[in-house]
């Protein structure tokens, strides 16, 4: 199969970016963007219009990443571990590794049934709600999303969001490595927010890890669709009896262990970043 000059610089950007452990930029180019402002944004679904507009992003997202299953362009070929995410009780913060715009589908997927009739909020970065890439505005904007926004008023009634959440019983998927790179099957050191946000609001980390196979199905770029294998890992809980940012540093360090442990398991070799 040709590979696509696309997909190709894509790969030769991760490798430059990996070589220079600047695990959070993003391999895309991001859209521009704008300032998200406090009355552009209603996290919590509470006006009318927005709630019809939820309904409706969730029903045509859910019909267009169906759709890609059904062609097998999203191939979702195992969930393991359901039982660490049905252990928690209340709200809980999952956590997972960023490498295709379908990835949070698959963790959708294998949550949905275990989650009590309720929804998956997925925080994402401010460009991705203010201009949002073709075809996705719809579902960025709408299908529970929590954008992050660089003005502080936004991000105060973002804290307020997440806490509302949390406090009652909702899961909030955030990507704590903080970008996007295509196809990556390696774990990469996270940001801090996941873990602030769980030790500021006393709850529990989900981990989640999904690797990755070749299928027999080619993509269109010259390369193979992945076969999804979605990992659930044991929750971390923050440890009341060190200071807040000792529990994050823990917290953050727990996490990025068990996604080690999970890829080295898995694809039977250590973890070492530069090479293939």
């Amino acid at each position: 199969m040709e590979k696509s000059p696309h997909k190709l610089e894509l790969l030769r950007r991760i490798a430059e970016l990996e070589a220079k452990e600047l695990w959070h930029v993003d391999v895309e180019d991001d859209p521009e963007t704008y300032p998200l402002m406090p009355e552009d944004v209603d996290y919590l679904n509470e006006k009318l219009g927005n709630k019809i507009k939820n309904r409706f992003a969730n029903t045509m997202g859910t019909r267009f990443f169906d759709k890609m299953i059904k062609n097998r362009q999203l191939i979702i070929k195992e969930v393991r571990g359901i039982e660490n995410f049905t252990a928690v009780t209340g709200g809980r913060i999952v956590t997972c590794n960023h490498f295709s715009v379908g990835d949070n589908y698959a963790v959708w997927l294998a949550l949905r049934e275990h989650m009590g009739g309720r929804m998956l909020y997925k925080v994402i970065r401010e460009g991705n709600y203010t201009n949002p890439p073709k075809p996705f505005g719809l579902f960025m904007r709408h299908c529970n999303t929590l954008p992050l926004s660089s003005q502080v008023a936004t991000m105060k009634k973002f804290m307020r969001a997440v806490a509302t959440l949390l406090g009652r019983g909702e899961s909030i998927l955030i990507y704590p490595e903080q970008s996007m790179w295509w196809n990556y099957r390696k774990p990469k050191p996270m940001q801090d927010g996941a873990f602030a946000l769980a030790v500021r609001n006393n709850a529990p980390i989900v981990p989640i890890f999904i690797t990755m196979e070749d299928s027999d199905v080619p993509d269109g770029d010259g390369f193979f669709v992945q076969e999804y294998t979605v990992h659930i890992l044991p929750a971390i809980y923050p440890d009341a009896t060190l200071s807040a940012a000792e529990a994050k540093a823990k917290m953050k360090e727990e996490n990025y262990a068990a996604w080690v442990r999970v890829y080295e398991d898995f694809y039977k070799k250590p973890l070492v970043y530069g090479e293939s």
